[in-house]
């Protein structure tokens, strides 16, 4: 063979091998994948995901399932070119998901985490929307201050001058409505027992407002013992889901009207639902479980309508009572209200 033939068999050689080196060599990029979704109303691997211990629950004839997105974290050219050229994935630059200052397992950690408090949340507003109201109550006592000698820690306010306490900075504002030196009748119970005490508030001496010296905390009571049972999935996303899952079980009415309802969304202790990270992925999800109705957090509203699955209808929801109206509208038969693109 000519030495110029070997030549050109070579260098063909050496261009294919290195053609396939980059074909496998990692890339600094995740590939976002529609992931599995779950009904909160239903069981998984054998258990039941939301679970009450006590008191009476419904059944559902349909279903209300939380979605998700798988994150391929190792990515050669070959998947990323699969994933360009996907009309359900997405190729995103890896540090948009693993910042470059905290390793995958802080990352996961950070995950599970906020995966926690969002059931946390969920079972608080869904237990307020229930008719169990936050109960605020005493954290800390100020030595020297107005309440000294009067209240201790772990009181529940009731009330203050007849004002019902419902939520936290409400203490506050019924304090300083009022000029220093006023006294305040103040409704608390303690250890299962109803009392009321006279405080006379005093000026703060950094101030001048009104205050009666405690510091305020908050917690909610759950007489129902209810348990999220669900594992290797992370993140704050599914608290919106949670939320209707834990309400529709202890309501008699069935929130979905027998139909497949798909959402997402974070839940925070006031309701308000949070946007989240691949909507595109998860509209998908929805539609691969047979969803018909998905519920978007309105700051999602315009990357959801660019993403727009065929017979799958989009509602805004800013609140869980947005969800609630939702459901409640589409179940009768009529459009809830849609997203927006602004």
């Amino acid at each position: 063979m000519r030495r110029r033939g070997v030549t050109v068999i070579l260098g063909a050689l050496i261009t294919a091998l290195l053609a396939a080196g980059v074909m496998v060599a990692p890339m600094p990029y995740v590939v976002l994948k529609p992931g599995p979704t779950v009904d909160t109303l239903g069981v998984q691997n054998g258990v039941e995901v939301i679970q009450v211990a006590k008191g009476e629950t419904s059944k559902s004839a349909g279903q209300l399932r939380l979605t998700t997105v798988n994150v391929q974290s190792q990515v050669e050219l070959v998947w990323a070119i699969r994933g360009w050229l996907s009309d359900s994935d997405a190729v995103v630059p890896r540090e948009l998901i693993y910042p470059p200052d905290r390793s995958e397992q802080q990352v996961q950690e950070q995950n599970a985490q906020e995966w926690k408090d969002s059931q946390s949340s969920a079972e608080k507003v869904a237990l307020r929307e229930l008719g169990y109201p936050m109960q605020v109550y005493v954290g800390k006592v100020t030595t020297g201050g107005a309440a000294d000698g009067v209240l201790k820690a772990e009181d529940v306010l009731k009330s203050i001058d007849g004002t019902e306490i419902t939520r936290d900075d409400q203490v506050a504002e019924l304090v300083r409505a009022k000029p220093a030196g006023t006294t305040l009748t103040v409704a608390y119970e303690r250890d299962g027992k109803a009392a009321t005490a006279q405080i006379t508030s005093k000026a703060d001496a950094s101030d001048g407002k009104p205050r009666i010296g405690i510091e305020i905390a908050t917690k909610q009571s759950d007489p129902l013992g209810i348990k999220i049972d669900l594992d290797k999935i992370g993140g704050p996303s599914a608290g919106l889901m949670f939320t209707l899952g834990i309400i529709d079980k202890m309501k008699p009415e069935d929130l979905t009207g027998g139909k497949i309802i798909a959402g997402t969304g974070t839940i925070d202790d006031d309701g308000n639902v949070g946007p989240i990270g691949g909507i595109p992925q998860k509209l998908v999800g929805a539609e691969k479980a047979g969803a018909v109705l998905f519920l978007v957090p309105k700051d999602n509203c315009a990357e959801a309508l660019r993403n727009a699955r065929p017979g799958l209808t989009m509602a805004e929801v800013a609140t869980v009572d947005d969800a609630l109206t939702a459901l409640k509208t589409f179940t009768a038969g009529n459009d809830p209200k849609p997203c927006s693109a602004s």
